[in-house]
């Protein structure tokens, strides 16, 4: 494909990985809404369909991260094929990471199985919490993201190929996450900040996708320096 092909692609599917994602965290936050475990599981097991619909959606993001690992570094290599075949490894490491799905099957298992109905109440509640907590895959899937995200972010900006402001809060933005996951993921980072450390990257991924899909990419600096 061409460069121009992959960068529409990109575009396309950066908008296609936010709207799934945000629709399935709605979904799910949706359905284990309460404040107790006892709660959360009862909520569940009321909207099992909304939680299904959410795995289902957060597969199709990980396949999207896996299509964007392969146009991101089509579209960089020629700027520095190093390190885009790193940025390709840590989008392709995020989008397996991404695929464990034990935490979610496993409190739907708890929610509505009936062999799981047999448990008492303090073990459904101990599994419950558990599983709740269980956010190993998620931080470790979006911290190889962030990793991605800035190596890529940078070679747009070294290259030239988007405008210079869009490159340069794609890199800041990507650097926020990758020094903020890591704590989150070691418990020293809690609280609405690991929500408020998106709010960057959302507004420059949605706008990339925009210039992505109708502008394309421009030549990078090295192509350019070769036909000089």
């Amino acid at each position: 494909m061409t460069r121009s092909t992959n960068a529409r692609i990109a575009g396309a599917t950066f908008l296609v990985y936010i709207a799934v994602g945000l629709l399935g965290l709605r979904l799910w936050s949706r359905a284990t809404a309460g404040v107790e475990v006892v709660d959360q599981l009862a909520g569940l097991a009321q909207h099992a369909t909304d939680a299904r619909f959410a795995i289902l959606l957060t597969l199709v993001g990980n396949l999207s991260a896996l299509v964007l690992a392969v146009t991101l570094y089509a579209i960089t290599k020629e700027q520095d094929a190093d390190l885009a075949m790193i940025g390709l490894t840590c989008r392709v490491a995020e989008g397996i990471c991404g695929m464990d799905f034990s935490r979610t099957l496993g409190l739907l298992w708890l929610a509505t199985a009936t062999d799981a109905a047999g448990l008492d109440a303090g073990a459904r509640a101990a599994l419950g919490a558990y599983f709740f907590k269980l956010e190993g895959s998620f931080n470790a899937s979006a911290t190889f993201f962030a990793i991605g995200s800035t190596l890529f972010s940078w070679l747009l900006l070294r290259g030239r190929m988007v405008p210079a402001g869009l490159a340069w809060l794609g890199v800041l933005a990507s650097v926020l996450l990758v020094v903020c996951l890591p704590l989150q993921l070691a418990g020293l980072l809690r609280g609405p900040v690991t929500q408020y450390i998106w709010m960057p990257m959302l507004l420059f991924e949605v706008p990339l996708g925009l210039w992505l899909i109708v502008k394309g990419v421009a030549p990078s600096t090295a192509r350019v320096a070769q036909r000089a």
